[in-house]
């Protein structure tokens, strides 16, 4: 028999890369967890680390068709393809996922009387006309372009967690997540740091699309999770940016991969570039340090010797 006081937390999606390391820190701090995944695009590998603990249930169900047999304290909703090569491939899915999929998930936290936290992406601003991106700069999408399964899912699926707070006062927290990278990340999902380190592990030349001007802003997944938890133990109702403000170009990211990987700075190749692709990505998380005392720690070196180790050690 569990203890009272022992919260009980809900992770939709949670066999994904993000998902599973959330629930990894979940239960290090002593929490009892239901994952619920589909595994369209999660893995059961990436829960093979917490399949014998007491205190892990993994339901194989759809976001829009799950129960759950006891009480729940939070829930985490991160269902969704996330790679442009996965939705893409998915865009019915996609869709679904950033609508009838929240809004069960939406349900069961009321029933439940649980804190619903939504984790919405910076595709939210598309192509950025501003830099950085605050959290009330409304974006810049295409809601008929080649990203926008992706894009109008999150955008939808913040105005459905929007509504379900207004109406049915429900506690909700929605995290706008940046580019975030680490172990467990599928190495042939088209991401550029899966990509990069998978490339550089082979000994082949790495794939630089354009000619690498545009940024991204990298935060690494411990951070991430770490932001996605003090968000939802906070009071902050608004979106909130999770991410890391460092900025990079492609082109300085394949030379520091690149360099890990003890290989020829200059070993790559030029590609065009993806249609309707960012060209600068980075977040403003005043909001964040104010509002959770969040901020990220692990500097990209760091984070990028962790994902090559782990890539190594596949």
């Amino acid at each position: 028999m569990h203890q009272q006081s022992q919260r009980c937390a809900l992770v939709v999606g949670g066999a994904g890369f993000i998902g599973s390391h959330l629930v990894d820190r979940l239960l290090a701090r002593g929490d009892r967890v239901y994952c619920v995944d589909n595994l369209l695009t999660g893995r059961v590998e990436n829960l093979a680390q917490c399949e014998d603990h007491p205190d892990f249930t993994f339901l194989q169900a759809d976001a829009a068709d799950f129960e759950i047999p006891e009480p729940v304290d939070a829930v985490y909703y991160l269902a969704s393809p996330a790679s442009p090569r996965a939705y893409r491939r998915y865009p019915l899915e996609t869709l679904a996922a950033g609508s009838t999929g929240v809004r069960h998930s939406l349900d069961v936290a009321r029933r439940h009387g649980a804190r619903f936290l939504l984790t919405s992406t910076s595709e939210v601003y598309g192509d950025p006309q501003v830099h950085p991106q605050r959290e009330d700069y409304h974006g810049n999408v295409n809601p008929v372009g080649p990203r926008s399964m992706y894009d109008e899912a999150k955008r939808f699926a913040e105005a459905l967690v929007t509504a379900y707070s207004a109406t049915f006062g429900l506690q909700t927290r929605i995290a706008r997540i940046f580019n975030t990278y680490g172990p467990r990340m599928d190495s042939e999902d088209g991401r550029v740091v899966p990509t990069f380190v998978r490339q550089a592990l082979a000994g082949e030349p790495l794939t630089v699309a354009g000619k690498g001007e545009q940024t991204r802003s990298l935060c690494y997944v411990d951070d991430t999770v770490a932001g996605l938890l003090a968000l939802l133990d906070s009071d902050e109702s608004a979106p909130v940016n999770i991410g890391n403000p460092h900025e990079i170009t492609v082109l300085e990211l394949a030379r520091t991969v690149l360099s890990l990987c003890g290989r020829k700075p200059d070993d790559m190749v030029f590609v065009p570039l993806p249609p309707e692709d960012p060209q600068r990505r980075c977040p403003d998380i005043t909001r964040a340090t104010s509002a959770l005392s969040w901020r990220p720690t692990v500097g990209l070196e760091q984070g990028l010797r962790l994902t090559i180790a782990a890539a190594r050690n596949g």
